[in-house]
């Protein structure tokens, strides 16, 4: 029978690929495809464009409708610059906690999913369990996209997707939607003696940074809506947080370049706040040509994460309360692949073990006793498929 020592094996397998986002994440999935097939069990790969990383899915037991599917994400965050004091690429164990990159996000509910397909091959299914295996999350949540598209046409129809992002196992019903945008603005150099006569692309993007904080004020000081008043901040923000440009202190900058994203809280409509960011667009840059027609700025989608909307009698949601035991509202501000499910039509939740608190950090670590609390819900899971 596969116990959580099994469990803790896969996670220091799947820790030791430096699966970060910028790299190749086909270690990692030669890895599961091998040990699927050690188990009987067929994989389906789902390719990005490049042929240089993969989504995989696979589904166990009879390919029936009403199964569940456990996803989660292959790539994690890097760690330059970061100071660490164990090996990222090993889990270590010391004092209660499991130390390594991914540990917490995510690789450890992904190691416990791993874990339960020999217990459920065992233990006599009379729906499917399906794993969900994806990439680039950590960069936008879109790698999942082809994946998620390739199941709702091909696999049995599951009940219930299980994104088990870290929640300390708490049931995560709703969280905000996410829309990105490169912001590149093009200005004129002259010397800043004139500079009447140039346009300087920094100045011209700081007007954009100032409409960000005029909205962050003004939403702030509304009052939020029903399904808005459960976040924490319980408002859409807009958020800069890289800005690179410039050629010398004296000189009209010529270049910017930004990373401007909105999390938009449900009940707003993400579209709605990409079309006034481009209002704004369109203005500095009607001012910016007006003084040098080369001038101009232009926009490129960055990411796009649809928000988890909490559901009516949600058939995940009554899942996992029942296993959980948990009947508490939660909802978070960080966004997750659940809303490409919930999209596309499946009943959606995040359940999952760790802290996201530890998420992304140096020593980043997920506690032991949360491990086995992931591993007991996984067991939860499988009884359930049994029923």
């Amino acid at each position: 029978m596969t116990t959580l020592a099994e469990a803790r094996r896969i996670l220091d397998a799947l820790v030791a690929f430096p699966t970060v986002s910028r790299d190749s994440n086909l270690p990692l999935i030669d890895w599961v495809e091998d040990y699927l097939a050690s188990h009987g069990v067929a994989a389906h790969r789902v390719w990005n464009d490049e042929a240089t990383k993969a989504n995989l899915w696979c589904s166990v037991g009879p390919e029936v409708a009403g199964g569940v599917v456990l996803s989660g994400h292959s790539d994690v965050v890097p760690v330059d610059g970061q100071s660490w004091t164990t090996d990222p690429w090993t889990v270590t164990e010391k004092d209660g906690r499991l130390y390594g990159r991914g540990t917490c996000d995510m690789k450890g509910f992904v190691a416990l999913a791993l874990a339960a397909v020999p217990l459920a091959l065992k233990a006599g299914l009379r729906r499917p369990l399906q794993i969900a295996l994806s990439f680039d999350e950590e960069t936008g949540c879109a790698g999942c996209l082809p994946m998620v598209a390739e199941m709702a046409a091909t696999a049995p129809r599951a009940a219930a997707v299980i994104v088990g992002e870290p929640s300390r196992m708490a049931v995560v019903t709703g969280h905000k939607g996410g829309i990105g945008f490169h912001t590149a603005v093009k200005g004129f150099p002259v010397h800043s003696s004139i500079l009447h006569q140039g346009v300087n692309a920094i100045m011209e993007a700081a007007k954009l940074i100032d409409w960000a904080n005029a909205q962050n004020a003004a939403n702030r000081g509304a009052v939020p809506g029903p399904l808005a008043a459960a976040f924490v901040p319980p408002w859409t923000t807009v958020h800069v947080g890289q800005i690179k440009g410039g050629t010398a202190h004296n000189i009209t900058a010529e270049d910017c370049v930004m990373g401007l994203d909105f999390r938009v809280v449900p009940g707003e409509d993400p579209e709605a706040w990409a079309a006034a960011y481009q209002a704004r667009v369109d203005e500095v840059a009607a001012m910016m040509r007006a003084v040098r027609p080369e001038a101009g700025i232009t926009l490129t989608r960055a990411f796009d994460v649809p928000p988890l909307v909490p559901e009516a009698g949600g058939a995940a949601e009554r899942l996992v309360r029942s296993i959980t035991g948990d009947n508490g509202t939660h909802v978070v501000s960080y966004g997750t692949e659940a809303g490409h499910f919930q999209k596309a039509g499946w009943s959606t939740v995040v359940c999952g073990p760790g802290d996201i608190a530890q998420a992304h950090q140096a020593d980043e670590y997920i506690e032991v006793a949360e491990f086995t609390a992931g591993w007991r819900f996984i067991e939860g899971v499988v009884a359930d498929l049994c029923r």
